[in-house]
């Protein structure tokens, strides 16, 4: 029925893309018709990047120019690094810096008084600067958060090693790098998510491409969506600390009415494909460091949830063992995400300059409908 309600716009369809296909019931995610199994044990991020925006797998020449040009984008102006140390200052929380870094990067972009906000051309050369920048900003964000100097990014390094690098100010293992780089695989792209589709909602207005993001970033920041992953740390932790065995701690959680994040999804009804990859990681990380506790406490929750809830557990719930162990501070695994997602943000853009029609639902008004006017004296 035309008016029927659907609230959270579940199993709406509003828009056709080519970018990536879930299919929930069979657990099978895909980009541009490649399977995320294979992306993610194949695929540099690069690569991914270059098949969401270009539609086809670089050639060796084409990645080696696109690496290289987004490897040029990855410095800031020193008026940017100024805003982030004032955001440092002030404890802002880390989502926050990211949505207002990120807005601010229009202020320095070359293409920003381009009238013609659907140009092509104008659009690659911003979605380029904005994720190449974009990690370069948090490694500097939480190294000035923490009384340090911002590291200044290598063109000589991956995606992923630079930002491992920039973060730490020590290059990474290839074990390292190669795990991170997975992992942003494994983010970039999912479907029109919530903080996707705020993105294509805001550029259906023909706001630029920089609007756009920072509405993205603003809706990621939601505990409903990009949050998870962190809150699973925090329980992990909460977990080891009580001394008690997972899945005893689990129950009693259950009991008293609290809520094990990490698990369940809107699209997926059995356990998410990204999950199963990042877990062989995070064991294969606990093997490489002689301590595989945070792994085998995952699996024994995972299996406790399982059998006694029916719930799989999300990318979330494995993401964040596997950035522990890489020493990476649970506040900005969200804005990791978001360092990945923007991947498949301004592709989804693009798509939407494309082919753009303002996207405008409507709601069922439920109110008054006859009040009567009552002076101000009278009321």
């Amino acid at each position: 029925m035309a008016d029927e309600l659907k609230r959270g716009l579940e199993g709406v369809l509003v828009a056709e893309s080519e970018l990536s296909h879930i299919d929930g019931d069979e657990g099978r995610l895909i980009y541009r018709g490649y399977t995320i199994e294979d992306l993610a044990r194949n695929a540099s991020y690069e690569e991914v990047l270059y098949l969401l925006w270009h539609g086809e797998l670089p050639t060796r020449e084409e990645l080696d120019s696109f690496s290289a040009s987004m490897a040029e984008e990855r410095h800031l102006d020193d008026g940017a690094y100024d805003e982030i140390r004032e955001l440092a200052e002030q404890d802002e929380e880390p989502m926050a810096a990211l949505r207002t870094i990120v807005s601010s990067f229009s202020a320095y972009d070359p293409d920003a008084d381009v009238e013609d906000v659907t140009d092509e051309a104008v659009n690659a050369r911003k979605g380029r600067r904005i994720t190449a920048k974009l990690p370069t900003a948090l490694a500097a964000f939480n190294r000035l958060r923490n009384g340090n100097d911002p590291v200044e990014p290598r063109e000589d390094l991956g995606h992923a090693a630079n930002f491992l690098y920039m973060l730490n100010d020590e290059e990474p293992d290839d074990v390292l790098a190669e795990t991170f780089d997975m992992a942003l695989v494994l983010h970039a792209d999912h479907g029109l998510n919530a903080s996707t589709f705020s993105a294509m909602v805001t550029a259906s207005t023909l706001s630029e491409l920089h609007s756009a993001i920072t509405s993205a970033v603003g809706t990621l920041s939601g505990s409903l969506h990009g949050g998870a992953n962190a809150n699973v740390m925090k329980m992990l932790k909460e977990v080891d600390e009580s001394d008690r065995d997972p899945t005893e701690w689990v129950k009693k959680a259950l009991d008293e009415g609290r809520r094990v994040p990490g698990f369940g999804h809107r699209v997926y009804n059995v356990k998410d494909p990204r999950a199963k990859i990042l877990g062989e990681k995070s064991e294969e990380l606990g093997e490489a460091a002689g301590d595989t506790k945070w792994y085998e406490m995952s699996v024994a929750v995972e299996e406790y949830i399982s059998e006694e809830k029916g719930l799989a557990p999300n990318v979330d719930f494995y993401s964040a063992s596997t950035y522990y162990q890489m020493g990476i501070p649970i506040d900005i695994y969200t804005p990791i995400f978001a360092m990945s997602r923007v991947g498949g943000w301004v592709a989804h853009v693009l798509e939407q300059y494309d082919d753009n029609r303002l996207i405008r639902p409507r709601a069922r008004y439920v109110g008054d409908e006859h009040n009567e006017w009552v002076g101000i004296d009278e009321r």
